[in-house]
C-alpha cells in the first residue's frame, strides 16, 4: 500500500471506531492496529523521497546528454572548418555553417534544458504537494488520536 492508501485506512479505522456511551467526540481504537498503520506510513515515506531523488537524477542526465550532443555538433563543425582552411571561399562558408550549427546546438540545448527543468519542477511540485497533504493528514490524525487518548484518560 502507498502512503495515501494507508492514511485512508487509518481514517476509515477512526470512522468505524467504537464510541463509548456518554462521551462526546471520543472513540476507542485498537492501538496496535493504529501503530501498525503508522509504521507502514513511516516506512513508505522514504520510497517517495527516493522517487523525488530519481526525478532530479533524470533531469541531470537529460542536461548532460544535451551538453554532449552540443559538444559533438560543435566538434564536427570545427573539424570540417579545419579541413577547408586552404580554400578561401570554402573557409568562409564553413565558418558560417559552423556558426549556424553552433547557434542551433546552443538553442536546442537551451530548449532541452528549459523543457527538462519545467518537467522536473512540475514533478517535484506535485510530489511536494502530495507529501505536504499526506503530512497534514498524518498530523491531523495524530492530533485526533492524542485528543482521544487525553479525553479517554479524563
Amino acid at each position: 500500500m502507498n502512503v495515501e492508501e494507508l492514511i485512508e485506512e487509518l481514517l476509515n479505522l477512526v470512522d468505524k471506531a467504537w464510541h463509548p456511551p456518554l462521551t462526546r467526540g471520543h472513540i476507542m481504537l485498537d492501538g496496535e492496529e493504529v501503530r501498525q498503520i503508522l509504521e507502514e506510513i513511516q516506512s513508505g515515506l522514504p520510497d517517495e523521497i527516493r522517487q523525488a531523488k530519481a526525478i532530479v537524477a533524470d533531469r541531470s542526465q537529460i542536461i548532460s546528454d544535451a551538453k554532449r550532443e552540443a559538444e559533438t555538433i560543435v566538434r564536427v563543425a570545427e573539424e570540417r572548418a579545419k579541413a577547408m582552411v586552404n580554400q578561401n571561399e570554402i573557409v568562409k562558408q564553413a565558418q558560417q555553417k559552423s556558426s549556424e550549427m553552433l547557434a542551433q546546438a546552443q538553442a536546442r540545448f537551451r530548449e532541452m534544458r528549459k523543457a527538462s527543468n519545467d518537467y522536473i519542477d512540475d514533478l517535484m511540485r506535485r510530489t511536494d504537494e502530495g507529501l505536504a497533504a499526506n503530512l497534514a493528514e498524518l498530523r491531523q490524525t495524530r492530533q485526533n488520536i492524542k485528543a482521544s487518548q487525553k479525553s479517554g484518560q479524563s
